[in-house]
């Protein structure tokens, strides 16, 4: 109880740390991506106050003047080639004065594309005055009646989507993280009933061996040899079960069996202890089927299909066993007669703790399918199931020479 407890009180410190450091790294990137936009208005400024410094010396120079000498610094910066965010400057009619990076195709030197550059700024200008003012507050040069918009830098677009990038990469470890642990539990409750599967069947063994010493000790005395008969084949199929279960969690040894006769052994067993109501029918080929099988656990089940097929009927009803082949594979079919399995629910019956009865452990079919596909390499499915009228399983076995 101690244990279970520390282990919730761990898994809440790791929940609640990770909500911590994941609202942290946000909280940062928001941070910086602020940081990172104040200094960009701040550059926008400098660039401002360097082109009015830049165009004042340029028109003096225009209209005459001889003794102006261009400012370096202010030429630097407003031609410096390293500015990447992109900038409309106009005039107090809202005329274009300039633009810079402000291009679809990538800022290109052709100028043939620098010249399709202007013609898309001039037709959208209109519209990237409302994207860069939504984006950026406007610099207004009051002295000179101009405003600048300007946008968000490639680098600053770029930075936006991190912390949508980081959430994702972020999930797709807790998404690893979850199921690592739900297989690791799976691991462990896996591990719990090959214990109890194999406990049963060492708990099974001791009263077995007294049941087999009485048997004997009966057949001194004036008993009806019919009774011992069926006695005997009782702890046979005492002594299967037992097999079965200290299989679970082992690797099966896999030998050449006819498949027909296994088959049939395990239906007509089932067909002499079952319902009268029932009407039992198998079909099967006259010549031998081999595969490589494990005769108690494919006992095991045609036990599980024909069980269910029963409980499905609810003890009355039609039930036939089909065995056909082809050149490589063999098919066993069950068919009953009984209330059906609707579509969505056909991969849902085999998965372990799946059950439509008040009683039961919905761990027959899962059985049914481990020991086909895991162990015997074969494949089972519902082949087809009608609600009201009944379903049919198919098992496939490869075919060995």
């Amino acid at each position: 109880m101690a244990l279970t407890v520390n282990r919730n009180m761990t898994r809440w410190i790791v929940i609640v740390a990770s909500f911590i450091i994941i609202s942290l790294i946000l909280w940062n990137t928001y941070v910086f991506f602020q940081y990172f936009k104040s200094e960009e208005r701040a550059k926008m400024k400098i660039w401002t106050n360097a082109y009015v410094e830049f165009s004042n010396d340029v028109n003096q120079i225009v209209a005459g003047s001889d003794d102006i000498v261009i400012n370096k610094v202010a030429e630097d910066i407003v031609t410096d080639s390293t500015l990447t965010t992109p900038l409309l400057l106009l005039d107090a009619n809202n005329k274009i004065i300039s633009h810079r990076n402000i291009t679809p195709f990538g800022n290109s030197t052709n100028p043939l594309e620098l010249k399709k550059d202007s013609t898309y700024v001039y037709d959208n200008y209109k519209n990237l005055i409302t994207t860069f003012s939504v984006e950026n507050e406007p610099v207004m040069l009051k002295n000179l009646g101009q405003t600048l918009y300007y946008g968000n830098s490639p680098l600053l677009n770029n930075l936006k989507y991190y912390p949508l990038a980081l959430v994702l990469i972020i999930f797709l470890f807790a998404a690893v993280a979850y199921f690592f642990y739900k297989s690791t539990k799976t691991a462990d409750q896996n591990k719990l009933w090959t214990g109890m599967a194999k406990e049963t069947a060492h708990q099974i063994g001791t009263p077995l061996s007294s049941l087999v010493g009485w048997t004997e000790i009966l057949r001194g005395e004036n008993v009806n040899p019919d009774y011992l008969v069926e006695i005997e084949k009782d702890i046979t199929r005492l002594q299967t079960i037992t097999d079965r279960f200290s299989k679970i969690g082992s690797l099966p040894t896999l030998k050449r069996c006819d498949i027909v006769q296994e088959t049939i052994e395990s239906y007509e067993y089932l067909k002499s202890r079952s319902s009268k109501l029932i009407d039992f029918e198998i079909v099967a080929p006259q010549e031998k089927l081999y595969v490589n099988l494990n005769e108690q656990l494919f006992s095991w089940t045609i036990e599980n299909l024909v069980k269910n097929a029963i409980d499905a009927m609810k003890g009355r009803g039609s039930l036939k066993l089909v065995i056909t082949n082809d050149d490589k594979h063999v098919k066993i079919t069950v068919s009953d007669t009984g209330k059906g399995i609707s579509k969505q629910s056909f991969n849902s019956v085999f998965q372990p703790g799946y059950t439509t009865k008040k009683r039961g452990w919905g761990l027959g079919l899962s059985l049914a399918k481990r020991i086909i596909e895991d162990y015997h390499n074969g494949k089972i499915k519902v082949l087809s199931s009608e609600i009201g009228k009944g379903t049919t399983m198919q098992i496939s076995l490869k075919l060995i020479a």
